[in-house]
């Protein structure tokens, strides 16, 4: 399957089914963003461009990427994701970018969901019947990114790292599927001939991706391994259904933080998680979110704190020393 060059982004994770049906070339923003090779530039363009101190990074970044890459089309996720998404849209449009907004309802209404992606189906003049086809292309790549989460946990053959990679990428299938297919695979031949990693404290990550660069191998190199990483993995769909509507109600990420706990849990005991980092972007609503998730969840919680793109700073790394040679004595 090919993409034309085409391009739509999107703010966060949206039906992907309806812009592979419509020929478009789908583009995480936020993905561009991060892997971008100057990053912090993007963000210190929007600041330049007038975006406060005070504001998300990643609103910034994004503001910077749909700049520097001539975006000229963007879905923005109005409900259900980061409360500035409204305000960049609007700015957006004095640049002359065209944006569409997609909502994902806070009462999880089979309804109105249904409402708002035969809206988006509209705009982007796609066939029911090439929407059901995408979403069987899609789902065959996102079983395979399945199995690499659960070489990850179960057979301990993945790093977290590779773990979040793979599974944050299907978020818009890095632009093109059949190139991001090829990749899984190879990327599967390889680790299933690994010799399972060394046995070591078992973490995991919740919140939206850092937008620190270093988490991973930082953590590696401590003693402890991400094997639950949990909004990336609701970016590859973990839940099988033929329903395309019921798939977007299952996604736990736009919706309440007591939908996302249930999820949360039940991972954290198949897992055998020994302890839990909360991310938590700077100047986001949902670091609120972490009183709920610290009265939940049963096991020990560090929340972290990121703000721009870069390594983590002394005092984070401080931190999740102590808080590994923390678990490290609890399991002694």
């Amino acid at each position: 399957m090919e993409f034309p060059e085409i391009m739509v982004g999107f703010t966060t994770t949206i039906p992907l089914e309806v812009l592979v049906a419509a020929g478009r070339r789908p583009v995480d923003l936020n993905n561009l963003f991060i892997t971008d090779s100057d990053p912090q530039g993007l963000v210190e363009e929007a600041e330049i461009a007038g975006f406060p101190r005070n504001c998300c990074g990643w609103i910034k970044g994004l503001f910077g990427t749909v700049q520097r890459h001539g975006i000229k089309e963007v879905v923005a996720v109005t409900e259900g994701d980061c409360s500035n998404t409204r305000a960049l849209m609007e700015v957006l449009s004095l640049h002359g970018v065209q944006s569409v907004s997609f909502g994902y309802p806070c009462d999880r209404s089979r309804e109105t969901l249904t409402l708002q992606m035969e809206r988006l189906t509209r705009h982007f003049g796609a066939t029911p019947a090439a929407v059901r086809q995408a979403k069987e292309r899609l789902d065959r790549v996102r079983h395979k990114v399945h199995e690499i989460d659960r070489l990850t946990w179960q057979e301990n053959r993945v790093s977290g790292g590779e773990n979040h990679y793979y599974q944050v990428c299907t978020s818009d299938m890095n632009g093109d599927i059949d190139a991001f297919e090829a990749e899984v695979d190879s990327f599967l031949a390889i680790a299933r001939q690994r010799a399972p990693l060394p046995q070591t404290l078992r973490l995991a990550y919740i919140g939206v991706p850092p937008i620190v660069t270093d988490l991973y191998p930082g953590l590696e190199a401590l003693g402890a391994r991400v094997v639950f990483n949990e909004t990336q993995r609701q970016f590859s769909m973990p839940y099988a259904t033929t329903d395309l509507v019921e798939q977007y109600r299952l996604y736990t990420y736009p919706y309440d933080i007591f939908t996302r706990l249930d999820d949360i849990e039940t991972e954290l005991a198949r897992r055998q998680i020994d302890g839990v980092i909360h991310y938590v972007q700077s100047f986001c609503f949902r670091q609120i979110e972490d009183l709920i998730v610290r009265q939940r969840l049963p096991v020990p919680i560090l929340t972290l704190e990121g703000d721009r793109p870069g390594p983590l700073d002394a005092r984070s790394r401080i931190r999740l020393e102590g808080f590994v040679e923390m678990l490290r004595g609890r399991r002694r």
